[in-house]
């Protein structure tokens, strides 16, 4: 049975072979990615089968607790997500299902009694992590037809056949086809006024998997989480997630910062990042609405953008040099890590780096090192360098590095670290363990690039590094202000610092 979508086929995978069956209570989606409410083609997907089939449709939103680096801090972002999405459907057509895990294995059986009873499954296609790992057994349990779609970013990340090895080249791809794909808006509300019937769980599966009581955890706060069998010393952060909390830091940005993206964006005490990135993470925002936003701030169509394409960062959007910094970001180099998770599943191994990197880096891999740390002592941020250390403890202490420092913060652990493996162990486990926008396409793009992923090879050669690009703290200090950034992360006055660094 064909359903007729506004989802463009790009975006829409299909898993396994099994059809509709038009005879099932609702259609369920299944939230795992995209978790929001608005601009969301996932939910767009789902509707679009209930409104063509005339059944109720089930929302479930679960949050395991076994997931490798569970920690109280990104258990309580997802869960403030939930509290919005609970309030964006209380007046909606649909049943809204939040589930949260106690222990491991709690809810074995949940997704396969709910996709027995549905006529179609909709999840969300997200490459990274587990849940590639999860879809696949659940494949395995759902009888009926069951897709996965793409809402990540502005461009479908598996519309090209390539994967691309430097940005360069991606961004002329996209200047060569994306227009036309800005035209494939998800809907910023996919309900809409749609009158979907109505339906309640049957009590079989609410006796054995009762809802969350989202109520009585927004009452409690994130002490509830010491009931959960997760990481209790990687503390929740002080700024809130979820979809509100969200559209007021995009509001933030828009009206603050972006006129000075361009010239402060990498000077660590001035803040004019985004803050949206933990947001994408955990889709709580959509790429898209931040584009929508972002160009309505100048007059820009379609018309303003450069007739070739030269794979420039530069000139082709049409837009102030501002807006056209941002939309690189937002775009080129936040989705070419989407492009290359979703066509190798070896990128967070060391041998997904490029050939020259490889090489490189195995040549150099004996080099003498003044300094070597182990992981403990990187985590505790005990080195010799205030610098690394102050980038080192804002991670742990606000699940964030500045984007500038973060690629100093990675430069170092490979000069310091004992092998370039060993290095690429150390930076995947840290940023995973404490960043709020850790375990994502663009953050693993972050974190091999300080191995030369997206970039070239460099001269002249240097010990530890060979050909890969080489960073300094003294260097870093030059280009950027950090001594009240120092003082802020690491504990110490400028003039104390000042003999040690600069």
């Amino acid at each position: 049975m064909q359903t007729k979508s506004k989802v463009p086929g790009n975006r829409i995978l299909t898993v396994g072979e099994n059809p509709v069956n038009p005879d099932g209570q609702f259609v369920l989606y299944w939230m795992i990615a995209n978790r929001r409410a608005t601009h969301n083609f996932s939910l767009q997907r789902a509707v679009d089968y209930s409104n063509q089939l005339g059944k109720p449709l089930v929302i479930l939103e679960t949050l395991r607790c076994d997931y490798r680096w569970n920690s109280d801090r990104f258990h309580w972002f997802v869960i403030q997500g939930m509290l919005d999405n609970q309030a964006a459907f209380e007046k909606k057509p649909v049943v809204y299902f939040p589930w949260l895990e106690s222990e491991p294995g709690q809810g074995k059986g949940l997704l396969k009694t709910l996709a027995g009873l549905s006529c179609a499954v909709v999840s969300d296609d997200f490459p990274c992590f587990f849940l590639p790992r999860m879809i696949d057994a659940a494949s395995k349990q759902i009888p009926v037809k069951f897709e996965l779609i793409d809402s990540n970013g502005v461009w479908p990340m598996r519309s090209a056949e390539k994967v691309f090895s430097r940005a360069f080249d991606f961004r002329r791809y996209l200047q060569k086809n994306l227009l036309p794909h800005l035209q494939d808006r998800p809907l910023k509300n996919p309900l809409g006024k749609k009158q979907l019937p109505s339906y309640r769980l049957p009590v079989e599966v609410t006796r054995k998997w009762p809802a969350a009581d989202l109520e009585s955890l927004a009452k409690t706060g994130s002490q509830i989480l010491s009931e959960f069998p997760i990481d209790h010393s990687v503390a929740p952060i002080e700024a809130a997630g979820g979809s509100k909390r969200a559209q007021r830091v995009l509001n933030e940005f828009i009206k603050r910062k972006l006129v000075d993206y361009t010239e402060l964006r990498n000077q660590p005490e001035q803040n004019v990042s985004t803050g949206l990135s933990p947001y994408l993470h955990f889709g709580h925002i959509s790429a898209h609405e931040i584009f929508e936003k972002a160009i309505a701030t100048e007059d820009w169509t379609a018309d303003c953008t450069a007739e070739t394409s030269t794979g420039s960062s530069t000139g082709w959007w049409g837009t102030s040099a501002a807006l056209e910094s941002f939309l690189d970001q937002l775009i080129t180099w936040r989705e070419i890590g989407y492009n290359m998770c979703a066509q190798r599943g070896d990128y967070d191994q060391f041998e997904s780096l490029p050939d020259w990197a490889q090489k490189t880096l195995r040549q150099h891999a004996d080099d003498p090192r003044e300094h070597i740390y182990s992981l403990e002592e990187f985590e505790s941020a005990n080195t010799h360098d205030p610098l690394w250390n102050a980038a080192q403890n804002q991670l742990k202490e606000t699940g964030i590095i500045h984007n500038y420092l973060r690629m100093l913060w990675g430069k170092k652990i490979l000069h310091w670290s004992e092998s370039p493996r060993e290095a690429l162990k150390i930076l995947i486990e840290l940023n995973n363990k404490f960043a709020l926008d850790g375990r994502n396409p663009n953050s693993y793009s972050g974190i091999f690039w300080c191995l030369g992923r997206y970039d070239r090879a460099w001269g002249p050669e240097r010990p530890i590094f060979g050909k890969v690009r080489y960073m300094t703290s003294q260097n870093t200090a030059r280009k950027v202000r950090v001594k009240n950034y120092i003082a802020r992360y690491h504990g110490e006055t400028a003039t104390e610092n000042q003999g040690k660094l600069f």
